[in-house]
């Protein structure tokens, strides 16, 4: 059986513009907003809601360089210790020959870290049942969210009011 851990209050909107005014609005009356839903990347969405840069990069950046190294140690190591072989007169440690591999290697374990530092942060790992507040969501609706799970009933009738005062065409509430 499924527990339910949060109660949710959404306003559904047709046009990120108007989410946008919605989110604006929110924090000039220091709503404290719980998530934002969209079908699709929304410019200004982050700088709107005040989030701080992601520091995904410079994981990439780490991951990349733990690739490059381990590429070079590893061709360092096959072609002047373990299976040293001179072939077209390359003396066995010929760095050029070891550069296409290196940057090859750089590219997949950051492009695998930061996949999989992405899905841990975010809890996209197999299995996880992701609750949807709303199907419409992932199609053409954009979603400002709220959590009234300890609001009392005065606080959420405030925030119906300001959902339906900014544009949204829906406001429902779901327990997730």
């Amino acid at each position: 059986m499924r527990k339910y851990n949060k109660n949710v209050l959404y306003g559904l909107y047709d046009d990120d513009e108007q989410l946008l005014t919605a989110i604006h609005n929110a924090r000039e009356a220091h709503l404290e907003i719980d998530n934002v839903y969209t079908p699709f990347p929304v410019h200004d969405l982050e700088e709107a809601m005040g989030l701080s840069e992601s520091r995904i990069h410079i994981a990439g950046f780490v991951y990349g360089s733990i690739g490059a190294l381990f590429g070079f140690l590893f061709m360092t190591w096959v072609f002047t210790r373990d299976w040293p072989i001179i072939f077209g007169g390359k003396p066995y440690w010929s760095v050029p020959a070891f550069i296409p591999i290196t940057f090859e290697l750089t590219v997949l374990f950051a492009a695998i870290g930061m996949v999989v530092s992405f899905y841990t942060v975010c809890g996209l790992w197999p299995g996880v049942e992701n609750p949807t507040l709303d199907d419409r969501i992932t199609d053409d609706k954009f979603c400002l969210a709220f959590d009234v799970t300890n609001a009392d009933g005065d606080k959420v009738e405030q925030l119906k009011s300001f959902l339906s005062g900014t544009g949204a065409s829906e406001v429902n509430q779901k327990a997730i």
